[in-house]
């Protein structure tokens, strides 16, 4: 896959909100100081602070600003302000072949799913699944979060195991085996939403990663059935689930009446597979977030209940 330029000091960064808006201007602005004080230069997109119904701006306000980051020379990385809603939306307006002539660090997560699916689908470039430019500064970016995510940006060297937060978490196997792959997915709710696109995910022979939030068990398991219906579930040479927040029944539902968990639900999908699957590193929504290079090869071994990235994502 093609790859980026590492992240260097002095370095300037490309900011975007391809999805839903900031709550507020002040977000973007306490995030750029951060960041500059760690030495980088930050560009703003133009349509940043804009609004419009559910997300950023229109449609093609937000595509553009991805256009100008991409096509920008003085442009090194491009950062997304956060998730929420809308990325799928502007897929049509993005220039891919810019993107694919000019690979820089893209790095977001949750319904920016979406848009990665799309650059590795079209552009074959490794992206980064990890948080939002307003998680930028010292109250929100814990020490995890911010080590994982300049150590994967800024070295050339492989990112190396994801580790958990603490020895008191707790990683569940949900089915033994060892595979090496490259790691594809994002969140799942995203990833559903792919199938039948012209950037529906390829699980052929990869590592499914997969997260979400919010998401009671019972959703879980329709999104997971879906994928099995589609293919993707035989597809996938092994899983890794992420640590899913506040993944839990919401209220009392006499239709969906039950106790399983997601665990649960994961084991009833996946442990008959008999592929590697792991469940409750911290990649994805949460205090603590990891930074994944999405499309470089991996080592998932879950009877030692580790994952494990073996190829730099940048140069």
């Amino acid at each position: 896959m093609r790859k980026a330029k590492r992240l260097k000091p002095g370095d300037t960064i490309g900011v975007v909100s391809p999805a839903s808006p900031s709550s507020a201007r002040s977000e973007v602005t306490r995030a750029k100081e951060y960041l500059e004080r760690l030495g980088y230069r930050v560009e703003v997109g133009m349509n940043v602070n804009l609004k419009k119904g559910f997300t950023a701006a229109s449609e093609q306000e937000r595509a553009d600003d991805i256009n100008e980051m991409f096509a920008r020379p003085d442009i090194d990385a491009v950062f997304v302000t956060q998730g929420g809603y809308g990325s799928a939306q502007i897929i049509d307006k993005i220039d891919f072949e810019q993107i694919r002539k000019t690979p820089k660090i893209f790095t977001g997560f949750s319904d920016i799913t979406s848009l990665h699916l799309a650059i590795q689908k079209f552009c074959d470039v490794v992206t980064f699944y990890g948080p939002g430019m307003t998680r930028f500064n010292e109250e929100d970016l814990s020490e995890y979060t911010k080590e994982s995510f300049f150590r994967t940006l800024t070295n050339a060297e492989p990112a190396g195991e994801i580790k958990k937060v603490s020895p008191k978490n707790w990683l569940t196997t949900i089915a033994g085996g060892v595979c090496e792959a490259p790691v594809v997915g994002g969140c799942l709710t995203l990833i559903c939403s792919s199938l039948g696109t012209p950037y529906e995910i390829d699980c052929k022979d990869k590592i499914l990663f997969i997260e979400d939030v919010d998401t009671e068990p019972w959703i879980f398991d329709h999104m997971l059935c879906h994928l099995r219906n589609a293919g993707k579930l035989a597809d996938a040479a092994g899983f890794v689930i992420a640590h899913c927040e506040n993944c839990v029944p919401f209220k009392y539902e006499p239709g969906f009446l039950c106790d399983d968990s997601i665990e649960d639900v994961l084991l009833y999908y996946l442990e008959p597979l008999k592929k590697p699957a792991l469940f409750g590193l911290p990649m994805g929504h949460g205090e603590h977030l990891a930074t994944l290079p999405l499309g470089v090869m991996c080592r998932l071994d879950a009877d030692q209940k580790t994952f494990t990235v073996l190829e730099n994502g940048v140069i």
